[in-house]
C-alpha cells in the first residue's frame, strides 16, 4: 500500500527517465490517468496505455526520447494540502512548465484554470 500515490507515479517517471528506460509502469487509477492525460497534452510524454494484468489495472507509460532533464515536484501532499486561488497562479518557467490543479471541473493545467478563473488544490510543477 501506496500512502501518496501521486508521488508514486512522479517518482516513477523521474526514475525511468534518469534510467534512460522507454516506457515505466505504474498501478491504474483515475487521478493517475488525468495527470498522464495533460502530462501528454504538454508533450511532456509520448503517451500512456491502460492495460489488465489479471484483476490489476496497470498504465503503461511511453516516455518522450532525449528528455533527459524533466521535473517533476509535489506540492500538494496528504500531510500538508496546498490551496490556491486563480490570482495566485503563475507561469513556471516563463511557460515553459505547467501547474496541475485539481478544481471544481476536474484536473488541469493551471493556465487552463486561470483562463476558467478556478482555483483549486495545487498539486504538482513539471518543468
Amino acid at each position: 500500500m501506496n500512502t501518496d500515490p501521486i508521488a508514486d507515479l512522479l517518482t516513477r517517471i523521474r526514475n525511468a527517465l534518469n534510467a534512460h528506460h522507454e516506457t515505466t509502469s505504474v498501478p491504474y487509477s483515475k487521478m493517475k490517468e488525468s495527470i498522464l492525460g495533460i502530462l501528454k497534452d504538454k508533450k511532456f510524454i509520448e503517451g500512456y496505455e491502460i492495460q489488465e494484468e489479471g484483476k490489476m489495472k496497470v498504465i503503461e507509460i511511453e516516455l518522450k526520447d532525449g528528455k533527459d532533464e524533466l521535473i517533476l515536484k509535489r506540492i500538494s501532499k496528504p500531510g500538508q494540502r496546498l490551496y490556491v486561488k486563480t490570482e495566485e497562479l503563475q507561469s513556471i518557467k516563463n511557460g515553459l512548465g505547467i501547474q496541475i490543479i485539481s478544481t471544481s471541473q476536474g484536473l488541469m493545467s493551471g493556465s487552463e484554470a486561470k483562463k476558467k478563473k478556478l482555483g483549486g488544490e495545487l498539486i504538482c510543477e513539471v518543468y
